[in-house]
């Protein structure tokens, strides 16, 4: 599969908490390939998701996230968010410029090609992975210009 050249996303979500000083929580964001379109009536669209991952165990306790479609010039961006024994997501968002999603609550990267945010629809356990499709809640596109962030065997790619 790694022959199939993908599109790179990023997956964000907002881990709700409670402390004594009202609501608060942190952000959660993942890097993704395994990322499509199901259905434009009603807008679905499906993310793949390591079993027992973060961002799995979370969004089997609350249905919203959200997806940036990252460009060429956020390719540091998607490694940040894909290294193994990464620094905790908190410093992981520290430096980014996003803004947060009114729909779901989550980070959009500001100058990611587009955003979407969703609810979840249905979880499909599929080997070590598990499918989650979610509702198309709100989308934006912005005028970025370059091109999509690709993945290729094994590496980011642009496309051109």
């Amino acid at each position: 599969m790694s022959r199939l050249a993908a599109g790179v996303v990023l997956v964000t979500a907002h881990e709700p908490a409670l402390s004594d000083d009202g609501p608060t929580g942190e952000d959660v964001g993942m890097t993704a390939t395994s990322f499509t379109s199901v259905s434009l009536d009603p807008p679905l669209v499906m993310i793949g998701l390591r079993e027992g991952s973060r961002m799995d165990d979370l969004l089997a306790e609350q249905p919203l996230w959200a997806v940036s479609v990252l460009t060429e010039a956020q390719r540091q961006i998607a490694g940040r968010f894909a290294m193994k024994g990464r620094i905790s997501d908190r410093l992981l968002f520290e430096d980014l410029p996003y803004v947060r999603g009114g729909a779901s609550g989550a980070p959009l990267m500001k100058g990611a090609l587009a955003t979407l945010e969703c609810r979840t629809e249905q979880r499909v356990p599929a080997g070590d992975h598990t499918l989650v499709i979610g509702r198309v809640l709100a989308a934006g596109a912005v005028g970025v210009d370059g091109g999509p962030l690709m993945y290729f065997r094994g590496r980011y790619r642009e496309l051109g």
